[in-house]
């Protein structure tokens, strides 16, 4: 062992030389990766945890994440405030007000005048919930959905913000919500990833989306998010360099797993292990990906309850679709991305263009996936990372407006997965400012999605750098109001 050190010392540190100390299992842990039922649920992790087993028997197989990135304006969508209007342009009562933080972008204002929606809105369903009529498509789904408009979060700036929502902090480094659940969950399907992440843009604002947010963090790396593009090669480099055969391809990760099992025994370390696991997944992912990527074989009553854009290579419909398309083949957790809510000026003209985007694609997801029998089994989420606040930000004019970030309220709405259809949970008072009812935190939230899943979140735990972390870090609560 000593000899070893000093040959390899440029390589060692505790972890391996603690890891080479059971090297009489490096060669049945590889194996276990290679083959995954080969010693299906023989290992324990902390707290007793077997990866791949739910805690419960869950309602949910998988979950498709709408995420509106940016934070699209609750006043104008789903929030019903016709106070506002009656008071458009008189300041935000002091006491309402409070001494609530605001952002740099408001806090040097001299007056915070209360703006009105500029659209009207209606009641639908068994439920009467108030529905914009931004949202067309989305009043006719009214009774698939629980719409909360009571979500709070402490962020106030959207990467913190939108950080928290994904991964449970506020800052990096830590596993998405994607990763989590394909740690405590397994693959339903071994030629696709666990975790899959989809992009697209509307006219608005964008901020930033970044790898961190479909990040594994300390997890192995075969939790984190495969992100699919819209380009010609879905997925980055899964492609076979020209000239090489199937035959060719198979033969040389054969002998790379062998290279990498020396490797293994030598070092101990997981993340070889985890490597020849993600060569091997993309090796399968060569025949599973083209297919279910392929949208052209979409027949024409598919394409018309989505939309003509959903043909589009990249849109927020077509993603919708391929969302669709991989849930049905097994993906526990797709996430979407939508960029352009961040709407602080410009809002009128804004809003119209991004609730058109997604609106009827949105909708017409739920509607899909309950005609196939898969809705039951399937959690659908549609939301940003934090409100907009009931007064306006800059000038206040006749046609225009903006409204600054609000992290006290705002609303998400949930769909199939063992959710309550056709309910409004949770309201917030007359000015749209504070909640009134049945407040859910960020971590509520987590924990209720992880609850439908069949997963404890006070029990799904990974030991790391000597504390146990989970998504929910240390607080959260089941929303069991609002779960069938």
């Amino acid at each position: 062992m000593e000899k070893e050190m000093l040959e390899h010392g440029f390589s060692w540190n505790r972890r391996r030389f603690l890891s080479a100390m059971s090297l009489g299992v490096g060669s049945v842990a590889l194996g276990s990766l290679l083959m995954p039922d080969l010693f299906k649920n023989g290992g324990v992790t902390d707290e007793n945890f077997v990866p791949g087993v739910p805690h419960f028997a869950p309602r949910a197989k998988r979950v498709i994440y709408l995420f509106q990135n940016g934070a699209p304006s609750q006043q104008e969508l789903f929030d019903y405030k016709p106070k506002l209007r009656e008071m458009t342009g008189e300041e935000i009562p002091s006491s309402v007000r409070g001494n609530q933080r605001l952002t740099g972008m408001t806090a040097y204002q001299a007056s915070f005048p209360l703006v009105g929606s500029f659209v009207d809105f209606k009641q639908y369903g068994q439920s009467q919930a108030w529905i914009s009529d931004l949202m067309p498509y989305t009043a006719k789904i009214v009774d698939e959905l629980c719409i909360i408009k009571s979500m709070y979060t402490e962020a106030i700036n959207h990467d913190p913000a939108l950080t928290f929502l994904q991964t449970g902090a506020q800052v990096g480094n830590r596993p998405s919500m994607g990763a989590w659940l394909s740690y405590g969950l397994g693959n339903e399907n071994k030629n696709l990833p666990n975790f899959t992440v989809l992009l697209s843009r509307g006219i608005g604002n964008g901020q930033g989306v970044y790898s961190k947010l479909w990040s594994n963090g300390f997890l192995d790396s075969v939790h984190q998010g495969v992100q699919f593009s819209k380009g010609e090669d879905p997925v980055l480099y899964l492609r076979d360099p020209e000239g090489m055969s199937r035959k060719d391809r198979r033969e040389m990760l054969d002998k790379l797993a062998e290279l990498n099992d020396l490797s293994y025994k030598e070092m101990g370390d997981p993340e070889i292990a985890a490597k020849v696991q993600q060569y091997e997944m993309a090796y399968r992912m060569q025949t599973a990906v083209p297919d279910v990527m392929d949208l052209s074989r979409e027949p024409d009553d598919i394409v018309k309850l989505y939309g003509p854009d959903c043909l589009v290579p990249g849109t927020y419909a077509a993603n919708c679709l391929l969302a669709r398309k991989l849930s049905e083949n097994g993906v526990r957790f797709v996430q979407l991305y939508h960029q352009g809510w961040d709407q602080h000026g410009n809002l009128p003209f804004e809003i119209q263009k991004q609730a058109k985007d997604v609106d009827q694609a949105s909708a017409a997801l739920v509607m899909d996936l309950k005609q196939r029998g898969l809705l039951d089994e399937t959690l659908v989420i549609w939301g940003g990372e934090f409100g907009r606040t009931s007064y306006t930000q800059g000038r206040l004019t006749k046609d225009n407006y903006g409204r600054d970030h609000h992290p006290r309220c705002f609303t998400v709405w949930m769909a199939g997965g063992g959710i309550k259809p056709g309910i409004v949970y949770g309201e917030t008072d007359e000015f749209g400012y504070n909640i009134a009812s049945n407040p859910v935190h960020v971590h509520d939230f987590q924990a209720t999605v992880l609850q439908q899943l069949g997963l404890d979140h006070e029990k799904l735990i990974y030991k790391h750098l000597g504390r146990r972390y989970r998504l929910t870090d240390v607080s959260g609560t089941v929303v069991k109001d609002i779960i069938a």
